[in-house]
């Protein structure tokens, strides 16, 4: 019974390293960087299973790489911004609840932190990783509903993204 306990344990602890290594190994199909002024924001990197995009319902990671110190609560604030923008906060009764369910999981994030955000079979997860340099990540909460993982992900990839430009080199058209 305790071997039984322990495979369990270890089961536990080392599943979602072993999923997270899956996505890693995905091909890129474009990145871009967010600048303000001088300054750059993130870079951002979309892959999929064989490097190309072929639309919000194929699995695919967007991985954004911070190059600043950011609060939690003005990402949450930038990504109420940007579902204003496209109207997903008129439309979508539930996202006033997703922005603070947003609030409860991303961490502050500084100069070099990781967040990931992965979706598989139409639902997505975000993993984190505080540094390049760490090599696993960790996940973030629970698997997301289809509608969240679209609403998000139409930030970077909708056509009526805030920033067409990047979304053009995400999906692998030119800079």
């Amino acid at each position: 019974m305790r071997a039984v306990l322990l495979i369990m344990l270890s089961l536990t602890v080392f599943a979602p390293t072993a999923h997270a290594t899956d996505w890693l190994s995905w091909r890129k199909v474009g990145s871009a960087a967010l600048t303000w002024g001088p300054f750059t924001v993130y870079t951002s990197e979309l892959r999929t299973p064989d490097g190309l995009y072929h639309g919000t319902e194929q699995n695919q990671v967007l991985i954004i790489t911070y190059k600043r110190d950011i609060d939690r609560d003005d990402l949450v604030e930038a990504t109420r911004d940007q579902w204003q923008a496209q109207g997903i906060l008129q439309r979508e009764p539930q996202s006033e609840s997703w922005l603070r369910m947003l609030t409860s999981l991303w961490p502050d994030v500084t100069a070099g932190t990781q967040l990931a955000f992965v979706l598989n079979d139409k639902q997505g997860q975000f993993w984190y990783r505080a540094s390049a340099l760490q090599k696993t990540f960790t996940p973030l909460g629970g698997v997301q509903s289809q509608a969240f993982s679209t609403h998000f992900l139409a930030i970077w990839l909708d056509p009526r993204t805030q920033y067409p430009e990047l979304r053009q080199q995400l999906i692998g058209g030119k800079k």
